[in-house]
Order: structure tokens, then C-alpha cells, then sequence
């Protein structure tokens, strides 16, 4: 283009004279192409510069588009935490449901224990009566229940009257026995029955709760579903709306760029009239170089790379050992009440029929492949196992979310931290076992199984 430009500058020369030095021909010419190049649209078409009412009403427009875009998140954002507040709820249920249910195991292993004593006393009731039955058949047989007096007055001598009579009291001694027998065992058989019926009573009272609390469970996680459906149909159209919201704010943005671009464009053209006017006297060299300074285009700035920071891994092999465990079952769908000490087991509630494991089922099977016992439920591991501060977070360290960060009561989920700002967990009903970013919306706190 430069080259093409020199030989029209030399062309108009000799056109026009032979006496105008040609290096101020030169020079004129090369900053007119600069100004071609520099402000194209100065040169093709002239735009019209926006007036201050345009640039008011497109600013207005854009802070309009700005204000629907900031209430449609808003309101998604809110939908979706009514979803996980329920889906909370319905967790903490689940939790209570765990704990009443080990209190009726407990409760009916009592009962069992009282209705065996119950039995035995009943066993030993049977045998005494039938002492006592026996007695009064032999008295029947012999024609009177008290054979005292015959047995003395046919006796052959003394000595044989003394003998009956030492017989006869020891058999008076027997019978005083076996009544007495008979009286206690009729005690211990009524006590022991009664306490038989309490205990089991109580088991009955404790299995009811525990039903009441996993049908209200259920029932949570079952409208949080519902919610999550309708929340997901009205997401679609939140997403559309704001779609065409960020459009026409895109289009505002770029209709006050065109214009204070040209605003920019129209300065430079003036800026470059009065510079070919004060220049006009240099050499065309000096314009070429000039041109060739302002025509090049700047080079951007590339900001640094933030650099992240990490965490310290732990170096316990029951921490490895509890991780790996966990990570053979990535994929592995989440069964409401899931998990047992050897591996996915039967859900409860919406998740009844489905194997698999939920959050607490799956930390408590991993570090008990590690021989490291813990609780079932998130709350109980939470107040059993040594505490940990979010600075000092380890590798192989459990972390918790709650409804409410000042009430532990309100713990819901429960995940194994595995550094480096990575988690591991079963998140919810529909999901799977995965890796994911730790979230720290909602973090409790966090415990160590191998303190």
C-alpha cells in the first residue's frame, strides 16, 4: 500500500509542476492515507455523532436491562434455596430417623430380656403348682388331707409312733415348701411380666416415633423433589428471559461503544488535520515514519495468572486407605438412609428399593475399611470425632453443612475433604458419588476420624 502511495505522490508531481519540491507532495499525500487508515469511518461514511439525549437515553435503556437481569437472578436464586433448605430439612429428618431407630433396636433387645425372665418364671410357676397337685391327689388317694392320726394310731409300738410322727412332720415341713414356692413364684412371674410389657410398650412407643419421623422424612424430600421439578420448568424461562435481557443490554453496551468510538474517531481526524497542517513542511521520510508510528496498532497487556493457593495433603495411611475406599464406589447412586459397614445397602423412604449410600452411610464405610469406627449419622459424627478448624483442613478430614452454622443440630451433609480445595461426596437423592469443589456457603465445621 505504501509503495502504491510513493508512485501516485511522484505521478501528481509531475502532473502538476516541476517546481513544487517533491518531498512536500510526499509528505501531504502519505499523512491523507494515514488519516484512511486511521479513522475509516471518518473516511467511508460520516456517522452521526450521538447527541447528549441519545447517549442519556441508551444509558437509561442499559440500566433498565441491568435491573431485570439483577431481579431474574434474584428470584432464581431464591427458588433454589427454598429446594435446598427443604432438601436440608428432609436430611435432618433422616438423621432423627437413624437415631430413634438404634434407640428401638436397643429397647426391643430389652424386651426380649424380659420376656425370657417372664417365661422362666412362668416355668417355674408350672412346676409348683403341679408339687401342689400332687399333694392333693396323694391326700384324696389316702381319704384325707390330714393323715396325721391314722398313721399314729395304727402304729405297732412306741418306736413306730415315733418314727411316723418324725415322717409325717418331715412331710408337713415339704408341703410348707412347696406353698411357700408356689407364692413366690406367682410374685416373680406377675413382676416380671409386667416389666416385660412396659419394655416392650416403651419399644412399641420408640418404633412409632421412629416410623412418624421417617414418613415426615419422606414426605420432606418428597415436596423438595416436586419443588425441584417446578423450580427447573420456571428456571427454563428465567434463563430465556434473561437471555434477551443480557441481548438488549449487549446491544445497548455496543451502541455507546460505536458511539464513543466515533466521539474518539471524529478527535483524531481533527487532531491528525492539525497535525498534516503544522507537518506539511517535513520530509516525506519523516511522514512515512510518523505514519508508520501512528498506524501501528498497540499490543494488549496479559495480566499474570493468579496463582491458587492449595492445601496440605495428609500423610496417614488410614487416610488413604479410607479415600480409596470411598473412591470404588464413584458413581454409585444415592440411596436415602444407604450404606452399611461393607457397602451399599437398601434406601429408605422416596429411596426405598434403591442400593447405594447417602452422605454419612458413605463416610462411615470408608474409614471403616481403615478400622476406624465411627457414627452413623452426620450429626453424631460431628459431635463424637475431634474437631478441626477450616485452616488447619486436612486431607482425609470429614466437613459439614448446616441450615444454621451456629446450631450443629442443623447439620445436614457430610463430605470427605481430600485437599486442594476437592471434596468427595453422595450428595442427594437422584445423584451419584463424585468429586467436586468444596463449597463453603453453609460450612459448619469440620471433624478428624484419625485424631
Amino acid at each position: 500500500m505504501e509503495g502504491r502511495e510513493d508512485m501516485g505522490t511522484e505521478a501528481t508531481t509531475q502532473r502538476r509542476t516541476g517546481r513544487r519540491p517533491a518531498h512536500r507532495i510526499a509528505g501531504v499525500v502519505v499523512a491523507a492515507a494515514l488519516c484512511l487508515g486511521a479513522a475509516p469511518g471518518v473516511a467511508g461514511a460520516t456517522p452521526t455523532n450521538p447527541s447528549d439525549e441519545q447517549i442519556g437515553a441508551a444509558r437509561a435503556q442499559q440500566d433498565a436491562a441491568a435491573q431485570q437481569v439483577g431481579a431474574l437472578s434474584a428470584e432464581l436464586a431464591t427458588a433454589q434455596a427454598e429446594v435446598d433448605a427443604a432438601r436440608a430439612r428432609s436430611a435432618i429428618a433422616l438423621d432423627t430417623f437413624q437415631a430413634q431407630q438404634a434407640e428401638y433396636e436397643v429397647a426391643q433387645a430389652t424386651a426380649d430380656a424380659a420376656a425370657a425372665t417372664a417365661d422362666r418364671s412362668a416355668a417355674e410357676l408350672a412346676t409348683a403348682r403341679a408339687a401342689i397337685a400332687a399333694f392333693a391327689r396323694q391326700s384324696y388317694q389316702q381319704g384325707s388331707t390330714s393323715p396325721t392320726l391314722e398313721a399314729l394310731t395304727t402304729a405297732d409300738g412306741p418306736a413306730q409312733m415315733l418314727e411316723r410322727a418324725a415322717l409325717l412332720e418331715a412331710a408337713g415341713a415339704h408341703q410348707g415348701d412347696v406353698v411357700t414356692e408356689v407364692t413366690a413364684a406367682e410374685a416373680r412371674a406377675r413382676a416380671d411380666e409386667t416389666a416385660a410389657q412396659a419394655t416392650l410398650a416403651e419399644a412399641a412407643s420408640l418404633k412409632q416415633q421412629a416410623e412418624d419421623a421417617l414418613a415426615a422424612a419422606a414426605e420432606l424430600e418428597a415436596g423438595a423433589r416436586a419443588q425441584a421439578s417446578g423450580l427447573a420448568a420456571r428456571q427454563a424461562t428465567l434463563e430465556q428471559d434473561l437471555a434477551r435481557a443480557q441481548q438488549t443490554l449487549l446491544g445497548l453496551e455496543g451502541a455507546r461503544a460505536a458511539a464513543e468510538q466515533h466521539a474518539a474517531q471524529q478527535a483524531a481526524a481533527e487532531r491528525a488535520a492539525a497535525e498534516r497542517a503544522a507537518a506539511a513542511e517535513r520530509a516525506a521520510a519523516a511522514e512515512r515514519a510518523a505514519a508508520e508510528r501512528t498506524s501501528t496498532p498497540g499490543r494488549s497487556l496479559v495480566s499474570a495468572p493468579q496463582r491458587g493457593t492449595s492445601a496440605g495433603d495428609g500423610d496417614a495411611s488410614a487416610v488413604e486407605t479410607a479415600i480409596s475406599a470411598a473412591r470404588r464406589h464413584l458413581g454409585t447412586i444415592y440411596s436415602w438412609g444407604g450404606g452399611s459397614l461393607t457397602g451399599p445397602s437398601m434406601g429408605w423412604g422416596v429411596d426405598a428399593g434403591i442400593v447405594g449410600f447417602d452422605c454419612s452411610g458413605l463416610t462411615r464405610y470408608a474409614y471403616a475399611q481403615a478400622g476406624i469406627s465411627i457414627p452413623r449419622n452426620s450429626r453424631a459424627q460431628y459431635a463424637a470425632l475431634p474437631s478441626v478448624s477450616r485452616s488447619d483442613l486436612q486431607r482425609g478430614d470429614l466437613v459439614f453443612w448446616a441450615t444454621d452454622t451456629g446450631r450443629p443440630a442443623t447439620i445436614h451433609h457430610v463430605a470427605l475433604y481430600l485437599g486442594d480445595g476437592q471434596i468427595l461426596e453422595a450428595p442427594q437423592s437422584g445423584s451419584v458419588i463424585r468429586f467436586t469443589s468444596m463449597r463453603w456457603s453453609g460450612f459448619i465445621g469440620a471433624v478428624r476420624p484419625t485424631a
